[in-house]
């Protein structure tokens, strides 16, 4: 059985790719979490991933280490991975490496925290651009397969890749188009989802820096989690 390496479920939204992917296809997995704590998360997480960092799957003597890599290898081994269809097998890896590769803006001012809602001081230009790019891949994928998710009536990795920026949506209250904002909900009521966000809630820890991130650029108006270690 593989062995998927994870941060906290709260924070992670890279550690939440391959995770909800696994989770939606019915590829088992075993779970190992490890907290994030600063300067020594990179020592610690070099035991199981070559970079320091989560995910990280683990295959036997084979560790696969980034989100996209794994879905690949997951795709080699799994059908339903990447769309049936060639050309929509091809836009939903191109929309998928472009989450991947970019989106700087989104990820730097709104890290993925699950548990908090947060009124941003501002939505400045560039974020907003990156914001109105997202809604424009969803409306396409959406009309362009037919829903309701971006690559048809089946989760893939397409729609894994933008889990996280459907808790993103739903803490930082993002403006979008009322076909995008739909599709967000369809992937926060998955089954999957769900038990990833109760998860989430039930965490105790706090990681100083992305506590800190998200005072930098905004307000918390409610706090859903679990009570804090050690306060």
């Amino acid at each position: 059985m593989y062995t998927l390496h994870i941060g906290n479920k709260n924070y992670s939204s890279w550690s939440l790719r391959p995770w909800i992917l696994m989770r939606e296809l019915g590829i088992a997995f075993g779970e190992q979490q490890h907290v994030f704590a600063g300067a020594v998360n990179w020592r610690e997480f070099r035991a199981f991933s070559p970079t320091g960092r989560v995910p990280a799957l683990v295959d036997g003597d084979t560790t696969v280490w980034d989100s996209l890599a794994i879905a690949e290898y997951l795709a080699e081994r799994h059908a339903g991975v990447w769309p049936k269809d060639g050309r929509a097998r091809a836009w939903a890896r191109c929309v998928a490496a472009e989450m991947h590769s970019g989106f700087g803006n989104l990820r730097n001012i709104c890290g993925m925290s699950c548990g908090i809602r947060v009124r941003l001081f501002e939505i400045a230009p560039a974020l907003q651009s990156e914001i109105a790019r997202i809604d424009e891949i969803f409306g396409e994928g959406l009309e362009r397969c037919g829903g309701p998710f971006l690559a048809g009536a089946v989760f893939t990795a397409a729609d894994a890749f933008y889990a996280p920026v459907a808790f993103r949506v739903q803490t930082y209250a993002l403006p979008l188009s009322a076909p995008s904002a739909a599709y967000t909900r369809t992937l926060l009521n998955l089954a999957g989802m769900r038990e990833w966000y109760a998860a989430g809630l039930a965490e105790p820890f706090r990681d100083p820096d992305h506590e800190a991130e998200v005072a930098a650029v905004g307000t918390i108006v409610q706090d859903l989690r679990a009570k804090a270690q050690g306060s």
